[in-house]
This record gives structure tokens, sequence and C-alpha cells, in this order.
């Protein structure tokens, strides 16, 4: 069984109204964190539940998501559902959610209701654009996000669709949760409440923030390719082993750069990568190519120079040291009795949930 007892949010009762990504794993973490947290989901339930593939008859990304929860269907069209909305709103702590905006309120839901019956809710809407500005009604997803606010831009490799959904977590997920606390702090000391707007592609500034800052600084804004951390420098880029697998080289200081131009054996004349940096970078991927992955990998090991090899998720996975830190060791006890490992999240172990969680449980 699940171990709660003094987790820093234990007490704390959260309704979380939303669907998919972010609002869920917000809702997670604030579960994992001891949080209590009922997850209202329209009749027929939400959208991830369709995602494939299942465990033990359920989405398996549906359960990583919501693992602890308890789950209410509402029509909150209805008198009904309105009603055990409210009664639920009423005596929580916090509210997430991720409609467009506009939406609570035409359902008679909206912040300025609920705070009416709960002062001190600390209601947190998340949504693409933010609850105000032109772009606050456009629809949106992960790849839109980045794409408006110059990120995917100044990818390296540009373009391409990244490996990871920066918008919505990195600029949902992560600052909700971070707001949510601070909110709660706040009402610890004055009683307030407080209303958050979350807008994922505020965030992805925060992200950008060497070009944004080379920005700033030169008026020159940095495009494609370019800037020392967007594939524009020979010392942070990947390049392919004789194998086809890719090295990370991150050698951004001077002694790491040395060091590894020593190991690989660039030639005096391109180490100082100022004047030609294309012709540097060339040498490199040539030097880099003469080896396999497996023979580059101890050799990195040893020199220490922040370059590494790429790993597969799997071979991550299975990794010592993420073993042995423990990102894997929680589980999920599904309906039929079997365990799957719970969704790390960076939570300090002693601040979270140890032990089994439960998978969703539907009232």
């Amino acid at each position: 069984m699940a171990h709660r007892r003094h987790l820093p949010l234990a007490g704390i009762r959260v309704v979380d109204f939303t669907t998919l990504l972010p609002g869920p794993l917000a809702g997670l973490m604030l579960a994992e964190a001891g949080a209590t947290v009922d997850k209202i989901e329209r009749p027929g339930g939400e959208e991830m539940r369709g995602y494939r593939p299942e465990i033990a008859g359920q989405s398996a990304f549906y359960t990583a998501l919501n693992a602890g929860k308890t789950v209410h269907f509402l029509d909150l069209k209805s008198p009904e559902g309105k009603a055990e909305a409210l009664d639920l709103v009423a005596s929580a702590d916090v509210l997430i959610e991720q409609f467009r905006p506009g939406v609570m309120e035409r359902i008679g839901l909206g912040a300025e209701t609920l705070m009416k019956v709960n002062p001190g809710l600390v209601y947190c809407a998340i949504s693409g654009f933010g609850q105000t500005g032109p772009l606050s009604a456009r629809a949106g997803h992960d790849l839109n996000y980045i794409g408006e606010t110059g990120l995917l831009n100044i990818a390296p490799g540009s373009p391409s669709v990244p490996p990871a959904l920066i918008a919505d977590i990195g600029g949902g997920t992560f600052p909700a949760v971070i707001n949510i606390l601070l909110a709660l702090i706040r009402r610890h000391k004055t009683g307030e409440g407080a209303v958050i707007d979350i807008a994922m592609t505020d965030a992805m500034f925060t992200f950008a923030w060497w070009a944004y800052a080379e920005g700033v600084a030169t008026g020159r804004w940095s495009g494609p390719n370019e800037g020392q951390l967007a594939n524009g420098s020979p010392r942070y880029a990947l390049y392919s082993a004789a194998d086809g697998a890719l090295i990370a080289v991150a050698a951004l200081e001077q002694k790491f750069w040395d060091t590894f131009c020593d190991m690989i054996g660039l030639s005096p004349d391109l180490r100082d990568d100022s004047p030609d940096p294309g012709a540097t970078r060339a040498e490199v991927a040539r030097l880099i190519a003469q080896k396999a992955a497996a023979d580059w990998e101890p050799l990195l090991e040893t020199a220490d120079c922040c370059v590494s090899v790429v790993r597969s998720l799997a071979d991550a996975v299975r990794h010592p040291h993420f073993r042995e830190r423990g990102l894997f060791s929680g589980e999920i006890l599904l309906a039929d009795g079997e365990t799957i490992p719970a969704l790390p999240v960076p939570l300090s172990p002693e601040f979270r949930v140890t032990g089994q969680r439960k998978a969703p449980r539907e009232t």
C-alpha cells in the first residue's frame, strides 16, 4: 500500500477538471506529494482513455497520469452534475482546469463564482495562450505553442519535431505546480485564495533564455542552427559514430574542449573554432565517425569532458544509475492485481508517496 503520512500536501484536496497531459500530470504530481485528487470527467470518460496501448483494459497513458486519483463522471451542463462539482469544489483547496478561456464561466463554474463559494480556493487555469490576449481563444498543441514563440525556429536541426512535449510539460505542468504551491504558501500566511493563469506559451520564452538575452543585448535574434546552444557551435552538437549512433558533444568550457580534442586527436590548428567553426565541425565529425559508439563510450567515461553516447530510452531505463536512484521503484496496482512501474516525476523521494499507488478509482 502507498504510504502518505508526513507528506507535504497531506490534507490538501484537489479537484481536477483537466484532460490529456498538462493538467493531469500536474494533478499527479500533487497526488504524489500527498494531496487527495478528485478528477472530473465527462460521462464516458476523457479522450486519453482511448489512447493505446492498453494495460488491464485501460489506456497505459491514462493510467500512468491518473494513478491514485478518484474519478467522478459528471455532466457539467446538467444541474445535477454542476451541483456535485460545486460540492466537491466547496471543500477543496485547489482546482485545476484546462478548458479554453470562458468555458468554465459559461457553465457556471468560473473563478469568480467559485471564489465566492470558497474564498480560500487556489484556482489554476491552464491554457495554450492564457486567459487574455488576442490569441487566447485559439486552439493548439505543443508544436503550435513552441512554433508561435520562436523556440522551434532556433531549435537544432530546425525545422524538426522535438522528442519532448516542451510546452505541455515545461510550459503547462511545471508552472502550474510551482504557482499552486506558491499560492498555498501565501494562503497559509494570509488566508486568501488565488486565481492563476498559466499559458503554456509564456514559459517558452524562458526556455529560449540564451537566444533571448543575446537578442536583447545585441538586437540580433538567432535563427535556425545559430547560437552556441542551438547547433551553432562545434562544441555543442551531435555527431554520428561509425555505427550510426549519436555522440552528444557539450564541451563548452575550454578545459572540457581541450580534453575532448586531445582524446579524439583534433589537429591543433582547428582547436580554436572561432575563425572557422564549419571546418572544426567537419573534422570533429570525421574523427568521431572512425569508431563505433561502443568504442567511444569507455574513452568518454574516462575523459569526463561533457561528451556522451546518446542512449535509447530502453537502455536509459535499464541503466544502473537511474535504477539505483529509485526512479522506477514506484508501482501502480492495476484492477487485475498486476502491477506496473509508476511514472517517474521530479519530486524528491522524501516528498512523495512510497509503495504502491492504485489505478484511477471510479465512483
